[in-house]
């Protein structure tokens, strides 16, 4: 296993598991915390120390759905610095994607340790277990190739129809799943502040044209995704962080 030198302003897919592939999100407070933690970690100045609760009548509702996490002291905040663009992502039972572009130097890095020590933490006291959650070091490939932005997104907001094997791959059952960016792509406020999708939707030809082509990706979705082997993680033993 060789590490993989990190360049301010590339882009990489990022990945993890849970340790020996058990579940890291059992219910959607896990999920809503993991998401939360994607906005409040990518800042490179240090997380509060707060402890965070679920509220469904929150002073301030920052995504479109109650229940949202919220601090527990509702405070002015300077503007966040960002350590990456995170342009993407999706939470399945055991693993996370994540698409992000470096923004300042060991920025990644420094994410990841962010988001995960403080989710782990979160889970052991909330689930009340101890010892390690991840499979160690988060995974990440370089994505340098026209052909892996021509599918790479799309399979990453398609990882979630693993969970409903028992039909044809289709968009109206992602169009039903939160825990991803894709709502956002379509348009659809889902966590809006969690992704910078500025660059994407320009590459798609906005978000119309994203949702046209994710259908059409769907379609052909084996064949697509043969097309980017080498820049799966699950597939690509080679790079780890």
């Amino acid at each position: 296993m060789r590490k993989l030198k990190f360049v301010e302003n590339e882009i990489y897919h990022v990945y993890n598991r849970g340790v020996e592939k058990r579940t890291i999100f059992r219910d959607e407070h896990d999920c809503m915390r993991f998401i939360h933690d994607l906005f409040e970690f990518n800042d490179e100045k240090p997380a509060l120390n707060l402890s965070y609760r679920f509220c469904r009548k929150p002073n301030r509702v920052t995504e479109t759905d109650p229940p949202c996490l919220k601090a527990r002291m509702d405070m002015e905040r300077e503007p966040r610095k960002l350590l990456v663009e995170i342009l993407m992502f999706a939470l399945m039972p055991n693993h996370f994607h994540l698409l992000l572009r470096e923004k300042k130097k060991g920025g990644i890095r420094k994410f990841m340790h962010k988001l995960g020590t403080g989710y782990a933490l979160h889970f052991n006291q909330r689930h009340e277990r101890s010892g390690i959650l991840f499979q160690g070091r988060f995974k990440a490939v370089h994505v340098n190739k026209d052909k892996h932005l021509l599918h790479l997104p799309y399979y990453i907001h398609a990882n979630p129809l693993d969970l409903n094997e028992a039909h044809p791959p289709s968009i109206d059952f992602l169009d039903s799943y939160r825990w991803s960016s894709h709502l956002d792509y379509c348009g659809w406020n889902n966590f809006p502040s969690v992704t910078q999708r500025e660059f994407l939707l320009d590459f798609f030809g906005g978000e119309d044209r994203y949702r046209k082509s994710m259908n059409e990706w769907l379609k052909k979705r084996e064949n697509n995704t043969n097309g980017i082997r080498d820049v799966l993680i699950e597939k690509n033993k080679t790079l780890v962080a």
